[in-house]
């Protein structure tokens, strides 16, 4: 059992980081419940009880476009400790289940927005996606090498780092202050917020003057030697992260290099240090590096594909990743020294709990078989 347990939630399907949210509150023992389309819209197909970010969770098939679905929002709201919505600003307010009628009916409600732009600004009420948001906020310019364009880091950085995982920890941080002083609140969690606190070092860095905006040619971009990937003679890959003196001594001599002759910091022979590194590791497999370095502290890692990680000896040792319906997946994180986080369900389909989750939820079986005879909310027979 995760130490959120007993908090109950109402999400809102929405697409990336606001599900990421709900996973992460339910992966913590959350009461979750998602209330989603009869037939939901995905840009990108696929099957929805493979859907990992929707594990843990209950579904509820409803259409809130119904004029009377915002009542049943509304009832839901009125014993539940969180709400998270991933609209466009003003959608929610329009469908009758924005901020103020919800915490009207219930004012220690915690009320979750997630969106790219905020609730405010001249890019509001525009459309973008991970990309765009990582742009604008200055995460894009510096990941790729200095004669291609920037390359986006998949949509790792600004939906679920700066986005889904902001969002939960701005309602987690809101329960604490409940809990303290009594009363709800809106969280507004924005894509572009998350990212520019996520580039905190950097900004530390370039204000220090030891970091410049030109592309691949930093400590942390892959300029260095000593932080960058190599490809091997099997074609795999293998990463170096020989950041500290002592590290990189390691690190070097492991290429049967005196460390004298190869200084760390001299960016001038950067360049050259990687060619000739290159083509050191490019003699053997990656498992011939694994090898020569296992045990020590060069900081060197096999640059695994997701369908190896499971099996990495490591990750495995630890149970980083579990097997569930939906596939290999990470296991909830992160852990703790006496509550147990753990899946409690794998994804469901759309509807498939709408009587059950009602039902807990105190609604009684005459509303129910009412609402889905006027075809407000929908089960999955």
């Amino acid at each position: 059992m995760g130490p959120l347990r007993g908090i109950r939630v109402v999400e809102l399907a929405s697409l990336g980081p606001g599900p990421f949210c709900g996973m992460m509150l339910a992966d913590m023992g959350a009461d979750v419940i998602r209330l989603e389309r009869p037939t939901p819209v995905n840009p990108v197909p696929g099957d929805p009880s493979l859907d990992v970010l929707n594990r843990g969770k209950k579904s509820v098939a409803i259409d809130l476009k119904h004029p009377e679905a915002a009542s049943v929002v509304l009832d839901l709201v009125g014993s539940s400790d969180v709400f998270i919505e991933g609209f466009r600003p003003g959608v929610c307010e329009r469908l009758g289940i924005g901020p103020e009628p919800c915490m009207t009916r219930n004012p220690q409600l915690i009320y979750g927005r997630m969106t790219g732009w905020g609730q405010e600004g001249p890019l509001a009420e525009t459309a973008g996606h991970d990309i765009t948001y990582l742009a604008r906020a200055g995460g894009l310019w510096s990941l790729g090498h200095e004669d291609r364009p920037p390359m986006p880091p998949l949509n790792l950085v600004a939906d679920f780092g700066g986005g889904g995982m902001f969002l939960a920890f701005g309602v987690v941080a809101a329960l604490v202050s409940r809990t303290l002083r009594g009363y709800g609140q809106v969280v507004d969690a924005a894509m572009v917020d998350g990212v520019a606190a996520l580039h905190a070092m950097a900004h530390s860095m370039r204000n220090q003057g030891v970091s410049s905006d030109e592309r691949h040619s930093n400590l942390l971009d892959g300029a260095a030697h000593f932080y960058t990937t190599y490809e091997c003679a099997d074609g795999q890959f293998f990463a170096v992260g020989a950041l500290e003196p002592q590290f990189y001594r390691v690190f070097v001599e492991g290429l049967d290099l005196e460390p004298g002759d190869w200084p760390q910091f001299d960016r001038a022979r950067w360049a050259a240090q990687r060619a000739d590194i290159a083509e050191i590791i490019g003699r053997h497999d990656r498992s011939y590096w694994m090898e020569r370095y296992e045990g020590t502290d060069a900081c060197v890692a096999p640059v695994n594909r997701l369908d190896e990680v499971a099996a990495d000896p490591h990750l495995s040792a630890r149970s980083t990743f579990v097997q569930d319906r939906g596939g290999v997946q990470p296991a909830p994180a992160p852990r703790f020294g006496t509550d147990r986080p753990e899946l409690v369900g794998s994804p469901p389909l759309p509807g498939e709990h709408t009587v059950a989750a009602l039902e807990s939820w105190g609604f009684d079986g005459g509303r129910i078989a009412a609402l889905i005879e006027q075809r407000i909310v929908f089960r999955r027979v």
